[in-house]
């Protein structure tokens, strides 16, 4: 049975826990950024068709690390409107110094509730 999640908050630990490969993330980071790039170029040069390239420039470089790296199906699929926000808070979380200890909680074991 396929995971259900009624808000962002819920949706990123999972989100990271699909990103554990450390050149799927690096993928991700340079889509992201060459988006941008290419964004800001088009706006400024007013070659607004540059726009159309956004989607292929920033899911082609994030799906390759989910088929090359990671090995599972990109959240994009299933979750595309929180898989696209939290492209950008990984990318915030990696450049702020967050992702680490977000990443390194999701490894820590379980403890069950002593009864």
């Amino acid at each position: 049975m396929e995971q259900r999640f009624t808000s962002f908050q819920e949706f990123y630990p999972y989100y990271l826990g699909e990103h554990q490969d450390r050149r799927c993330r690096v993928l991700h980071y340079i889509g992201s950024t060459l988006v941008l790039l290419t964004a800001g170029i088009a706006v400024a040069s007013g070659q607004l068709l540059l726009l159309l390239l956004l989607p292929v420039i920033g899911y082609g470089f994030a799906w390759a690390g989910h088929f090359g790296f990671e090995k599972n199906r990109p959240a994009t699929f299933t979750y595309p409107f929180y898989s696209l926000l939290a492209d950008w808070v990984m990318l915030k979380d990696a450049i702020t110094g967050e992702l680490a200890p977000k990443l390194k909680q999701l490894q820590a074991p379980k403890h069950k509730p002593v009864r």
